[in-house]
Formats: C-alpha cells, sequence, structure tokens
C-alpha cells in the first residue's frame, strides 16, 4: 500500500490555508490603516496647539499654512492625510489622500479636533 495524500485532502487543505490567509490579510490592512492614523492625530494635536496659541495672541485662528506646523494642504509624498484649518472656527481636519500610491486599505476618511480637543470624523481609525 503506498503511504500519501489524496487529491481532496490536498485540496481541503489549500481551502483552509485559503480562507486563513484571507482573514489575516484583512486584519492586518486593518491594523496598518489604524497605524497610519496615527499621524493624523499628531499632526492635528500640534495645530490644534497652534490655533489655541494663535487665538490667545491675536483673537483670531489661522489658516494651516499660517501656523508654523509641518502639515501638507494637499497629498504629499511625506504624508497619508491632507490638513486644512477653519480660520472662524479653530477646526483642523485631516482627510485621508487617496493618490499618489497612498490609497487607503478602506474607502477614504477624515478626522477632526476642534480647540475644545474634541475629536471627530468619518471613521473611527
Amino acid at each position: 500500500m503506498k503511504q500519501g495524500f489524496t487529491l481532496i485532502e490536498l485540496i481541503v487543505v489549500i481551502i483552509i490555508v485559503g480562507i486563513l490567509a484571507a482573514v489575516g490579510m484583512t486584519q492586518y490592512t486593518k491594523v496598518v490603516e489604524k497605524g497610519r492614523a496615527g499621524e493624523a492625530r499628531v499632526v492635528l494635536g500640534s495645530l490644534r496647539t497652534a490655533e489655541v496659541a494663535e487665538w490667545q495672541e491675536n483673537g483670531a485662528y489661522a489658516a494651516v499654512a499660517n501656523l508654523g506646523v509641518a502639515a501638507p494642504t494637499a497629498c504629499a509624498t511625506t504624508h497619508y492625510f491632507s490638513y486644512s484649518c477653519n480660520t472662524s472656527t479653530g477646526l483642523c481636519t485631516a482627510d485621508r489622500c487617496a493618490s499618489g500610491g497612498k490609497t487607503p486599505n478602506t474607502t477614504t476618511y477624515n478626522k477632526t479636533l476642534s480647540v475644545d480637543g474634541v475629536w471627530g470624523g468619518t471613521l473611527g481609525y
């Protein structure tokens, strides 16, 4: 009698490995996207601090370009988000870039941070 696996056994093992790989890959992409969203949290925190300082010194909020924070206002190769601040409310927004090889693993989303420290946005990353 010959020793070995039947074709059916091999197919079943390949299917199980494929299912496990698919589940693992989706979880991996979620973790990667959460890490990229960390960039937005750090930069938005810096923008909020600068907006509060601007309000205390001048009585008005400023645009991102006038705050002295390294935050691109358009998608750049150095960041995964583009940033903007509302000069009337001080609310700063980070929009996920979808071009330049930085396509998100999920849909495009944004994060916001108000001068009061309230987080918002379209996804929980």
